[in-house]
């Protein structure tokens, strides 16, 4: 169970998503017709050693009775890398990846020069990923800055120390994120941003329908599928289920224009076919939404 003030490795806790993560992107990159190319997510998997996503990575049959996974994570970081060269193409030369985990974008991204992108995440999971990206001599396609701290602390702070500049747009993300933050965390997280955000900036967001219950993933996941592709982790230990403000009326009320996505709508837009699915999972599938803000 989460407790105040807990911290993770990459192979604990939230930074076991994390790989998870890094492990999907994985399997759909090397997949047939992918949606995205990523050749540091193996990388990340195999370093990192853990049975059951290397497993995963090295005999992706084993996930053949959740189909929705890999390609769910297709859709999601195809829309990611999207979201950051348009905010790209329309000006914005600062990003912010928030939780960054594993994300290599800063890496795998076309960035415009004079970019500079932002990582922030703990600094165990920072830790393991400078170690992995520094052996196979990777090189960013920006001017990559890491900024190690904990969401729940001041991160302002740390990305002030950084080099950040709140007087210049910039494009933020919040990707596979708000579940895991406390009610007040998360709402303190917009705050925030839009306190750092100036006129021209983009925030590109992972959320969920509002009354969603994020505990039911896992409760319906046991029930249809024979193996969870999270393996033993647990998420509905991970999940936050506490209130918190919906973050599409709160942005709006803030003054953001907000443009939502449903994973049908990304599904038709990168010409990919869900199939049929039992009631239950295709609620659960079309429960996440992908928002597009601009301040």
């Amino acid at each position: 169970m989460r407790t105040e003030g807990d911290e993770w490795d990459i192979v604990s806790s939230v930074g076991l998503t994390a790989l998870g993560v890094a492990t999907f992107r994985a399997l759909e990159a090397a997949g047939p017709d992918p949606l995205i190319q990523d050749d540091y997510a193996p990388l990340f998997v195999e370093a990192a050693g853990e049975p059951h996503f290397a497993g995963l990575l090295a005999d992706p049959s084993t996930l053949a009775d959740t189909p929705l996974v890999p390609g769910f994570m297709g859709f999601r970081t195809k829309f990611f890398d999207e979201f950051f060269l348009s905010a790209a193409a329309d000006g914005v030369r600062q990003a912010v990846i928030i939780a960054a985990g594993l994300d290599a974008r800063a890496y795998r991204l076309e960035w415009p020069a004079g970019t500079t992108v932002f990582e922030v995440d703990q600094p165990k999971v920072l830790e393991f990923k400078e170690k992995v990206l520094t052996e196979h001599h990777a090189h960013p396609k920006a001017d990559r800055r890491v900024v190690a701290v904990d969401l729940r602390d001041d991160w302002p702070a740390a990305l002030d120390r950084a080099g950040f500049d709140p007087d210049q747009p910039t494009a933020w993300s919040a990707e596979g994120l708000l579940p895991y933050l406390p009610g007040a965390a998360q709402d303190a997280l917009f705050e925030r941003i839009d306190e750092l955000s100036a006129p021209g900036s983009h925030l590109g967001v992972e959320s969920f329908v509002a009354g969603t219950d994020v505990k039911r993933f896992a409760s319906i996941e046991s029930k249809y599928f024979d193996h969870s592709p999270f393996g033993d982790i647990d998420l509905t230990e991970l999940f936050y289920d506490d209130e918190r403000a919906d973050p599409v009326q709160w942005l709006i009320e803030s003054g953001w224009s907000v443009q939502t996505f449903s994973p049908a709508e990304l599904a038709t837009a990168y010409h990919r076919s869900v199939g049929e699915l039992p009631d239950e999972v295709a609620d659960l599938w079309e429960r996440p939404r992908y928002l597009i803000a601009v301040h």
